[in-house]
Formats: structure tokens, C-alpha cells, sequence
């Protein structure tokens, strides 16, 4: 049975998944790309980008796992890329390059239609105007048994832990302030929805937080 999680979602010590005035220069927001230290130096980044070194201890080994057994990504337009409104045309292909990381296919959130995107690597775009339950339906028949991966971003996630649709949710913590953007939890009673936090890790930057539904 396909397990609905979050993965490696970098935030602040002070709450925040993605810094102020988000743009295309700065698509985590002013500070957010600080919040992306904790992966960028390890091997399984590193790997991604075509190179064969990195750190292999713990931070890694989280980043990989994130990863394994994943059968399809939900992501939000925002996640996809900066175009708002109806799609002015078929150019903007994600923030990827030609093959993207997710090798699966990924389900959009969107008002908007537009046809799939096929691309390099196995990944395909289906973009979704039913909402966030018509993605997860689509996306678990999709996963074929394997488990669906909520990508982002935050407005995303906030939508499914308000539903109490996410299984396990992974929180790499990182010791920065950003004092301003997107707060992950802002409104959210996590202990009210079923939530609780079954485990956490060191890592080499960041800790490693996770919460699950708390057991009946």
C-alpha cells in the first residue's frame, strides 16, 4: 500500500520553508537557498549533477532514502515554476533542465490545463486542475504500489497536513533564522490533526525531524 510522504523538506529553526519575495532569480525566496546547504553537499547531489564526489555520512544517507521506493511526486505549480495564470505557452519545462530528478511521473497542482510533459529520464508532467485529492488519487494508481512523494511546496504541503493525508513527514531542520517567508506550521494544530514525532536524527547540518500519525 502506497505511503504518502514528505521527504527532506528543508526549514528554519524559526519555522520558515522558503524565504521572502520569491522569484525567479531567488525561487526559495531572499536567504531560502541557505536552507539547501544541508543537501548540496552531499554525494547524492553531488551524483545528481554529474559529479562523483561528496560527503557520504548521515545528511547522504537521509537525502537517499528520500528517494527509494517512490512511485510519483505530487508537486504545486509554484514548485514547477514562476509562470501564474493560464500557461501562455508549452516553453516552461520546470526548473530542471532536459532530465529532470524525479524519474516518475509527477502530478501538478494547477487551475489551468495543460497536455502532459514528457521528458528525459522517465519523468512526466500530468498537470491537475481537480484539486489536491483528484492528484493523490491519481498519483497512488500511478505509484503502482510504490509510495507517492509530496514534493512542495509549502502552500502544497499545508494543504495535505490540514487533510491529514500526509503519513510521514521528514523535516531537515537547519540552524538558520530567516525570520520572514513561508511558515510550514502557521495555523496548523499539528497535535490536533493526529501528528506526532516518532523519531529525530543529527545530521552534519541539519537535524532530522520526523513526525508521523500518532498511533491509536
Amino acid at each position: 500500500m502506497s505511503k504518502i510522504r514528505v521527504q527532506s523538506f528543508a526549514m528554519s529553526t524559526d519555522g520558515f520553508s522558503a524565504g521572502p519575495d520569491q522569484s525567479l532569480e531567488n525561487p526559495l525566496g531572499v536567504g531560502g537557498l541557505e536552507l539547501m546547504e544541508w543537501f548540496f553537499h552531499t554525494r547524492m547531489w553531488r551524483t545528481m549533477h554529474g559529479h562523483d564526489d561528496g560527503e557520504t555520512g548521515v545528511d547522504n544517507g537521509i537525502a537517499e532514502q528520500g528517494f527509494s521506493g517512490i512511485g510519483a511526486w505530487i508537486l504545486g505549480r509554484n514548485m514547477f515554476g514562476p509562470v501564474r495564470g493560464p500557461w501562455p505557452d508549452d516553453s516552461w519545462k520546470g526548473w530542471w533542465g532536459d532530465e529532470p530528478p524525479y524519474h516518475t511521473p509527477v502530478f501538478v497542482l494547477t487551475n489551468h490545463p495543460r497536455a502532459p510533459l514528457t521528458m528525459a529520464g522517465g519523468t512526466e508532467f500530468r498537470f491537475v486542475t481537480g484539486g489536491i485529492h483528484a492528484a493523490l488519487e491519481q498519483a497512488i494508481a500511478a505509484a503502482n504500489g510504490g509510495d507517492v512523494r509530496i514534493g512542495g511546496g509549502v502552500a502544497t504541503i499545508r494543504q495535505y497536513l490540514q487533510a491529514a493525508l500526509i503519513d510521514e513527514l521528514h523535516l531537515a531542520v537547519r540552524p538558520i533564522l530567516l525570520g520572514a517567508g513561508e511558515h510550514l506550521f502557521h495555523g496548523l494544530d499539528m497535535r490536533a490533526l493526529g501528528y506526532e514525532c516518532t523519531k529525530y536524527i543529527a545530521g552534519e547540518r541539519a537535524m532530522h525531524v520526523y513526525l508521523g500519525k500518532r498511533k491509536t
